[in-house]
């Protein structure tokens, strides 16, 4: 069984935001196996603190315009080294691009199926 439809969308409206804020390595990973409290995870790089808070408004803004979603709870805003946005069905991960190559996620959740996110490398954001 995989994520339900609902989470796979809210995952590519949010890896289009994230894309069209040039975030790094945009992939989003399948977790509804394995974990129980969300279907997706959606993780992300940007080069710099102000890149990554760039990167975490443009999927707020994008979620919420067009899916009318909020995050339930944010994490880690103030230093924007590494910034959870809990959507609930997805939790998105911002993670500084030094961070992110340090924790590595993609290893911790290498079981978790990769999901094809459609990513428009070509629109203007």
């Amino acid at each position: 069984m995989s994520a339900p439809e609902e989470s796979l969308d809210l995952a590519r409206v949010a890896g289009q935001a994230a894309a069209d804020r040039l975030a790094g390595e945009v992939i989003g990973l399948d977790v509804s196996e394995q974990v129980v409290i969300t279907d997706v995870f959606l993780v992300c790089s940007g080069d710099s603190e102000r890149q990554v808070s760039g990167i975490v408004d443009g999927v707020e803004e994008a979620l919420l315009k067009e899916r009318r979603r909020k995050p339930l709870r944010r994490e880690g805003q103030r230093d924007a080294r590494w910034v959870l946005l809990d959507f609930g069905d997805i939790v998105v991960h911002v993670q500084h691009a030094e961070d992110r190559a340090f924790y590595a996620l993609e290893r911790l959740w290498r079981d978790a199926p990769v999901i094809d996110l459609q990513i428009d490398a070509n629109r203007s954001a």
